[in-house]
């Protein structure tokens, strides 16, 4: 199915100049949403706008801004907000395309960042959604751009409106940080519910409780691990560089927060690498469990046959067609014979027993 949505998301691109705005997802229906909250120490003025054009004012406020928009299908209006706040075009043609790899470029007058914000589909946690997040740090403002409604920044909105914590008190970096560090932060409860389906998963095997489906259910674990691991790794290089960064948009002081989500992340990391090597493992055990079923079924077979084998030798024997066999003619011949089959059955499972066959 990856497969499929990657050569459709190609065939979108190919053929246009570089810096074409082309939506390469597929929620073409989605609404566009655009919501700002633009505060300082004092005030927190929270509004949904009806067009991107209200969003104009915001870009030379003396308070900072999070202007969020949702519907990357509505690329006229990304390229209306884009060309107002002088994004390049590739920056825009890279907002709209879902299939960006993380990263971090700076264009002096504010700053580009690509992540993935990863969540469940669903309440039974069974199924990882990864989607592109996009970030545009300015002076003043922050802009994000998201493909659907729905994400993991209510804390942080309330946390705003209620003037909790620094982010009140400091600027447009420190809004990049604890929107980032809030994916971060639900990082860590994907991971614990894929750690949860890996401990699941072998407990189940242990216990001989497989079926049919349990190898295409590792495989999708798998891949679900992988997903996770292409999205978060690329964070630790974005990470790095704005450590290293010398722009004036992120504060000295604010690196030190971002230096804590890299912690954060070197722990995420390794819990996939654990799990990855765990999930390797279940198919192998899972194929242990299997020959070992297998090996029984043949060890029953192949005893029932060692039984039978002097048992049919006998058969043969009196059941061939010469005139003159001398047990043939005796008048308890036929009894004697099953007494003797029989004893040697018994004797048979006797024997299998003292070698721990059976």
């Amino acid at each position: 199915m990856g497969k499929a949505r990657r050569s459709k998301n190609s065939k979108k691109k190919t053929g246009h100049a570089p810096g074409s705005a082309i939506y390469t997802g597929d929620r073409s229906k989605e609404k566009l949403f655009i919501e700002t909250f633009d505060y300082n120490q004092t005030h927190c003025t929270v509004k949904e706008l009806n067009s991107v054009e209200e969003s104009f004012n915001f870009k030379h406020s003396d308070s900072v801004t999070w202007i969020n928009l949702n519907g990357l299908n509505h690329v006229k209006d990304i390229e209306i907000l884009g060309n107002h706040f002088n994004l390049h075009p590739l920056v825009i043609e890279d907002i709209v395309s879902i299939s960006q790899r993380p990263k971090l470029d700076d264009y002096g007058d504010y700053i580009f960042v690509v992540l993935k914000m990863l969540y469940f589909q669903d309440e039974d946690a069974e199924n990882i959604s990864s989607e592109q997040v996009s970030f545009v740090l300015g002076k003043n403002y922050v802009l994000t751009f998201q493909e659907s409604e729905g994400d993991v920044f209510d804390a942080v909105r309330q946390r705003i409106i209620a003037g909790k914590g620094r982010a009140r008190s400091l600027g447009s970096d420190y809004l990049l940080y604890i929107l980032i560090d809030a994916i971060v932060d639900h990082y860590y409860e994907v991971i614990d519910a894929l750690g949860d389906k890996v401990e699941d998963f072998e407990s189940a095997i242990f216990s001989g409780n497989v079926n049919d489906d349990t190898s295409k259910n590792i495989r999708d674990l798998k891949h679900e691990i992988f997903k996770m691991r292409r999205s978060i790794f690329p964070l630790r290089e974005i990470l790095v560089k704005i450590d290293k960064n010398d722009s004036p948009l992120i504060e000295k002081k604010t690196i030190t927060f971002f230096s804590d989500i890299y912690d954060h992340l070197i722990q995420v990391s390794e819990s996939i690498d654990i799990y990855r090597e765990m999930a390797s493992s279940l198919m192998d055990m899972y194929m242990t469990t299997i020959s070992n079923k297998m090996n029984e079924v043949m060890k029953v077979l192949t005893i029932m046959a060692s039984i039978f084998i002097p048992l049919t030798f006998i058969a043969g024997i009196y059941g061939m067609n010469f005139q003159y066999i001398p047990e043939i003619q005796y008048k308890y011949g036929y009894f004697v014979v099953w007494v003797i089959m029989i004893i040697i059955v018994f004797v048979m499972i006797h024997y299998f027993k003292r070698k721990k066959w059976l």
